[in-house]
């Protein structure tokens, strides 16, 4: 049976200010921050390991973030025309600039690709071609391999975290020009987080998500068990992951028991996420789903920070 909805009808205005406003939103400024904040952690340990002084690599490190920047907005932009009949149907993305017909498909469509070519070009000329490619492949499965199969199956989230977890290898690889086994570690810091972080999105808005076809896990399988199952693996894994960067003397004793600490913490919200038995379309549910939201927003950036205060 076809689930999918009508599409939510909205009422749309149009100013030149409110015009720049929606250009803005294309860019996802919170996600894009949170990936600029990621790879400025990658970047920091790449010029703590070698010794190189703040001020000797400012101007690098601007144009990588920069650039980093520019790329994740326009990846951001272009993946929202990609999925504007899918944000029509659901109500937490309605009110974005294309499915409230605030913006053409055309003009998002340029300004995505004017935001991609931009920030590629200038990571090409001003830090390496490294960056450059790896940043163009993480678009490109980002939006060629992640969006699509959303509508097809929940491996979409799993997919989908290689091109989340890029960040901080982006950032590394602007100052070094190769990469490093500590890349590996904020690599996969980064790719275990965003599993119950995104599963709790998709817990929250699974009724969104299945009114507009896309398939993540707690819409294929109601009942809400592989979903509190995977989050509660991917937590528990989490932690002694993020204890790597101590063992790779990356950082300090004080990371060491604040990383255990988060990931303890961040991991318990997970369990609570099934504690009541309740399927993700019950509205009980939904306060755990909220809480390990929460949890995980404040868990990455608290980490990378006391990461980079405790530099060894």
């Amino acid at each position: 049976m076809n689930t999918v909805s009508q599409p939510i009808a909205l009422h749309s205005e149009s100013s030149p200010k409110r015009h720049l406003a929606d250009l803005g939103v294309l860019l996802k400024p919170r996600v894009t921050a949170l990936i600029v904040m990621s790879a400025w952690c990658g970047f920091y340990f790449a010029a703590h390991k070698n010794g190189i002084r703040a001020a000797d690599s400012l101007h690098l490190l601007a144009f990588a973030l920069i650039g980093v920047g520019l790329v994740a907005g326009g990846t951001a932009a272009l993946n929202q025309v990609l999925e504007r009949e899918s944000d029509a149907h659901m109500h937490r993305t309605a009110v974005r600039p294309l499915p409230a017909h605030r913006l053409q498909t055309r003009e998002a469509l340029l300004f995505g690709l004017a935001g991609l070519f931009a920030g590629l070009l200038l990571l090409a000329l001003k830090t390496n071609l490294l960056t450059a490619g790896l940043s163009l492949s993480t678009s490109i499965s980002y939006l060629a391999l992640y969006t699509p199969l959303k509508k097809i199956s929940p491996w979409c989230t799993f997919v989908g975290a290689f091109p989340g977890a890029m960040p901080p290898v982006l950032g590394w690889a602007a100052l070094r020009g190769r990469l490093e086994w500590e890349t590996l570690v904020l690599f996969a810091i980064l790719f275990l987080w965003q599993f119950p972080h995104f599963f709790s999105i998709a817990w929250l808005y699974s009724e969104d998500y299945e009114s507009a076809g896309i398939r993540m896990l707690p819409v294929v399988e109601k009942d809400g068990r592989s979903t509190v199952r995977q989050s509660i693996v991917y937590g528990a894994l989490l932690i002694p992951v993020s204890v790597l960067p101590f063992v790779l003397h990356m950082a300090g004793m004080v990371y060491l028991v604040a990383a255990v600490a988060l990931g303890a913490t961040y991991l318990l919200f997970a369990t609570r996420l099934g504690a009541d038995a309740q399927p993700p379309a019950a509205p009980q549910s939904k306060k755990a789903a909220r809480e390990l939201l929460r949890a995980s927003v404040l868990y990455l950036p608290l980490l990378f920070l006391l990461m980079m205060l405790n530099a060894a």
